[in-house]
C-alpha cells in the first residue's frame, strides 16, 4: 500500500460518498460517538447516524452512548444502540432526542430461548414496560416526551 492510501477494506468518507451516489436508500453510519463525527459524515452524504460505542462500554473506560446522545443530537437524525434492556431505556433515550432505540441483545436472548415466541416476548416486555412509565410521567405520546421529561445528575457521570 502507497502512503496516504487506505486499505482495502478501510471505510473512509469517499467510501460514504459513493455508497450514496450507489443508492436510493437512506445511508446511516452506525459507531458515532462526537458531534463532530456526526457532522463530518452529514456533510459526505449520510442521512443519519446511530450512536454506537460498539461494546466499548464492557471495558468499563468507555463512554456510554446514552451520555453522548444529547451532543450528537444537535448535529443530526440519530438512532442509537448499546445497553437498552427494559423500556425505561428507551423512554430516557427518547427524551434525550433519539429517533429510535436498536436492541440487540434482547433480541438474541429471545431467539435464543424461545426462538420467534422468545423475540416476541421481549418486545412485549419492553413495550409494557415503556408504556408503564410514559403513564407514571404523564405522557400520552411520544410526541410529548423530551428532556424535561427526566432528570440528569452531572454528579453521577
Amino acid at each position: 500500500m502507497r502512503p496516504g492510501q487506505a486499505g482495502r477494506n478501510t471505510l473512509t468518507y469517499d467510501t460514504l460518498r459513493r455508497i450514496k451516489e450507489l443508492t436510493s436508500m437512506k445511508v446511516l453510519v452506525k459507531g458515532i460517538e462526537s458531534p463532530e463525527d456526526a457532522q463530518s459524515c452529514v456533510e459526505n452524504g449520510a442521512d443519519g447516524v446511530i450512536v454506537s460505542n460498539d461494546g466499548g462500554r464492557a471495558t468499563e473506560s468507555g463512554r456510554a452512548t446514552i451520555d453522548s446522545l444529547p451532543e450528537v443530537v444537535q448535529v443530526v437524525p440519530v438512532l442509537v444502540d448499546g445497553g437498552f434492556r427494559r423500556g425505561t431505556d428507551v423512554f430516557k433515550a427518547l427524551a434525550l432526542g433519539a429517533r429510535a432505540i436498536c436492541i440487540g441483545r434482547p433480541y438474541m436472548w429471545g431467539v435464543a430461548s424461545f426462538g420467534q415466541t422468545g423475540v416476541e416476548t421481549v418486545l412485549s416486555i419492553l413495550r409494557r414496560e415503556f408504556n408503564l412509565v410514559m403513564a407514571q410521567c404523564g405522557k400520552r405520546s411520544i410526541a410529548e416526551i423530551g428532556p424535561s421529561s427526566i432528570v440528569t445528575n452531572p454528579l453521577a457521570r
